[in-house]
């Protein structure tokens, strides 16, 4: 069995507890139980969550753990010294030792992060920096992994993170498989952003609405203007006037940041080639692709897939 240590650090974010469900999902695939998991923090008993309620845990002590992973907590500072020094000792002993958020500031007091990729939640980024500069930070990246060292942005990239714990431990066939159970729609890899250009894209008309989710499910179509009028049930002249007033960019624009998004987690998730991309994506070829990309991100998908590549062999 692989045991797991989930350090609390009062106030606790809860999200952290849910990231846990990974491995409890995972010990659902078997009759025996891949995974032993521990709530721990320095004296045991009840830790003090961000949402006001407590938590009961077990004391750190003398125990050791195949994987440590800290929590996150409200704010950036633990008052807690023995604490520091607890998680020093597990670490030491441990395979795999991982942070959620802000829990990666505990990993940096230890010295675990010095010279190393690391990240965080984007809020906390600066600070980090400036506190431990020798941290090699990474700042769009949902979760770094370097050597034993794992880092999270936090929130749900503590799920993607614990997911590919779970295909590190068990497999990819494993990983996919709680991923399903957990209802999620897609597995993200490590180098995905950890804030996607579509949370702009709200809008508050169903008609409009109707027309993205259209879209979104067929980038490989032209996606006209006056097909998307047609599923709007509008002319196109009334459709371009109603979609941009409710997105604040023409449809053209829309389209192409979706196709660009689509284009970004391909890249990122799979070994298609640039080309293939760019035909599953919408694109009429790489070239177009590469503009739509400069355009959006200002750089093109081959410094995307580079870097990819480069945290992969890391």
């Amino acid at each position: 069995m692989i045991t797991v240590g989930l350090v609390a650090v009062p106030p606790m974010q809860l999200m952290s507890l849910a990231a846990m469900t990974v491995l409890q999902t995972a010990n659902t695939l078997t009759d025996v139980p891949a995974y032993g998991i521990e709530l721990l923090s320095e004296t045991g008993g009840l830790v003090e969550t961000a949402a006001g309620f407590c938590v009961e845990t077990r004391p750190i002590g003398a125990a050791t753990y195949d994987t440590l992973v800290v929590g996150a907590f409200a704010g950036t500072e633990c008052r807690s010294q023995a604490l520091v020094a607890q998680v020093k000792r597990l670490a030491h002993d441990a395979r795999r030792v991982g942070s959620f958020c802000t829990g990666a500031f505990i990993l940096a007091e230890v010295g675990l992060l010095d010279g190393r990729r690391a990240t965080t939640h984007w809020r906390h980024l600066p600070r980090l920096e400036r506190a431990y500069p020798r941290i090699r930070l990474l700042r769009d990246r949902l979760y770094v992994n370097d050597g034993r060292i794992w880092t999270a942005a936090g929130m749900t990239a503590g799920i993607d993170m614990v997911l590919a714990f779970v295909e590190a431990d068990l497999g990819e066939a494993a990983a996919r498989a709680v991923a399903e159970r957990m209802v999620m729609e897609r597995r993200r890899p490590g180098g995905g952003t950890q804030v996607s250009n579509l949370l702009a894209l709200q809008p508050k008309a169903d008609r409009i609405e109707a027309v993205l989710a259209y879209a979104k499910a067929n980038l490989k179509a032209p996606l006209s203007v006056t097909q998307l009028a047609d599923v709007a049930h509008l002319s196109p002249r009334q459709f371009s006037r109603a979609f941009s007033a409710a997105m604040g960019q023409s449809p053209a624009k829309v389209v192409e940041r979706l196709r660009v998004e689509a284009a970004h987690a391909m890249i990122i998730a799979s070994r298609h080639s640039l080309d293939t991309i760019a035909a599953e994506t919408g694109f009429a070829d790489r070239e177009r692709m590469r503009r739509a990309f400069m355009r959006v991100h200002g750089r093109p998908p081959q410094d995307l897939r580079r870097i990819s590549r480069d945290l992969a062999a890391a």
